[in-house]
């Protein structure tokens, strides 16, 4: 088990989540773009957006496809590829 993964582990134990392994390069990659597309500190800001949108979509309920079309949603506005409000 390599830290990132050992961290998430903990991470999901200690906050009562169960994260699918599925999202987790996604949203690395989203994490990416938008420190080196936008400015570093839109990656951590964009993820936790990703994830307040995500919970705002189903309350009491976790999709992990509405969260992947989130990240490339996002990950298309910090590359300039999807237009703000398109």
């Amino acid at each position: 088990m390599t830290s990132l993964e050992h961290w998430l582990a903990r991470l999901d134990d200690a906050l009562g989540t169960d994260v699918p392994p599925e999202i987790v390069a996604p949203l690395l990659d989203l994490a990416r773009d938008a420190a080196h597309a936008v400015a570093r500190p839109a990656a951590p800001l964009t993820a936790f957006v990703v994830g307040y949108a995500a919970g705002r979509t189903v309350p009491g309920r976790f999709d992990p496809a509405t969260v992947l079309a989130l990240i490339d949603r996002a990950a298309g506005l910090a590359n300039g590829e999807v237009p703000i409000g398109g």
